[in-house]
């Protein structure tokens, strides 16, 4: 451990995902402040940001870039990357390291509504802005105000929504280390709001394997570059779920990982599972529908890998 003046710096530190395998970082450090995350891209501007770890596979080798683990804790004093500030109008002011699923929970108690069509997506706020987290019930983007961040040379960055390229799982945002943002809620009935997170949860609990180590849909739906017989049409976005299940690959295995009964588009990992399982099965997946459709899926899970030496 090596304790700067503004960070604690831990050396070979595991790295906690939702796959619940994989490799750790030669250093972490857990911020709290804009302070230590300007200090920390001092120490290694291209650092990696952890929030949540609910849509990341780390190689078994690991990551030899510093990681930074974003404080969830909005209770702990001086966590500012944590905490969140509500307005009855629906004004949110929130830390990027802020838990979503919590944000959702207390958004719906204080009926404001706009982001409970988010239910079950596990994220960190920032991790959620990067990746426009969402789904058929809505995505992040539809709330945002503005983004807060620090470039890789250490400046403060705060863009507008209307110069954030969100799109379909994607912001443009990936440049930026993330550590705050502004959004903006609607009041709404708080009866109304909590039926419709419960249908959101039940929606999700019926055909989603939950209780199980995964991390969410692991590919993105892909758009469709030219007629598919029985699968769709030339521009139409198309479930890759659907694919895979038709392409037969549900219980498809690698080592420890397999893809889930429940939901094609979910790996799941099990007693004695690597990472190298779970990126194995994916490459199996996506060679096995392109035989099959002619379509290339790409990856929403990311997966970080030991760079070249």
């Amino acid at each position: 451990m090596v304790v700067d003046a503004e960070l604690v710096i831990q050396r070979d530190a595991p790295i906690s995902t939702w796959f619940g395998v994989g490799g750790g970082a030669a250093r972490f450090a857990t911020v709290q402040t804009v302070a230590q995350v300007r200090r920390a891209l001092e120490i290694d501007p291209a650092l990696r940001v952890l929030g949540d770890g609910a849509n990341l596979l780390v190689d078994d080798e690991g990551v030899e870039e510093l990681v930074v683990k974003l404080d969830p804790r909005g209770g702990i004093e001086g966590n500012e990357l944590g905490r969140v500030e509500w307005d009855a109008s629906g004004a949110v002011r929130a830390g990027a390291g802020a838990n979503l699923p919590a944000m959702i929970t207390e958004a719906v108690r204080r009926g404001l509504g706009g982001i409970e069509g988010l239910a079950g997506v596990p994220a960190s706020l920032g991790g959620a802005l990067v990746m426009n987290a969402g789904g058929a019930f809505g995505q992040i983007a539809d709330v945002v105000v503005a983004v807060e961040g620090i470039d890789r040379a250490g400046r403060a960055v705060r863009l507008e929504r209307g110069q954030i390229a969100f799109g379909y799982r994607a912001s443009g945002l990936e440049g930026l280390v993330i550590t705050g943002a502004e959004l903006r809620l609607t009041p709404g009935d708080k009866d109304a709001l909590r039926a419709r997170l419960k249908e959101v949860m039940d929606k999700k609990k019926g055909s989603q394997p939950l209780r199980e180590n995964s991390a969410g849909c692991v590919f993105k739906n892909p758009v469709l570059d030219r007629d598919v017989e029985g699968v769709g049409g030339r521009g139409q976005r198309v479930s890759a779920g659907m694919l895979i299940d038709r392409a037969g690959l549900k219980g498809l295995r690698a080592g420890g990982a397999s893809v889930s009964e429940v939901h094609a588009n979910f790996v799941v990992t099990g007693d004695g599972a690597r990472a190298r399982d779970v990126i194995d099965l994916i490459g199996e997946v996506r060679r096995r529908v392109l035989d099959r459709f002619g379509v290339t899926l790409a990856t929403e899970v990311v997966i970080w890998r030991r760079s070249p030496a």
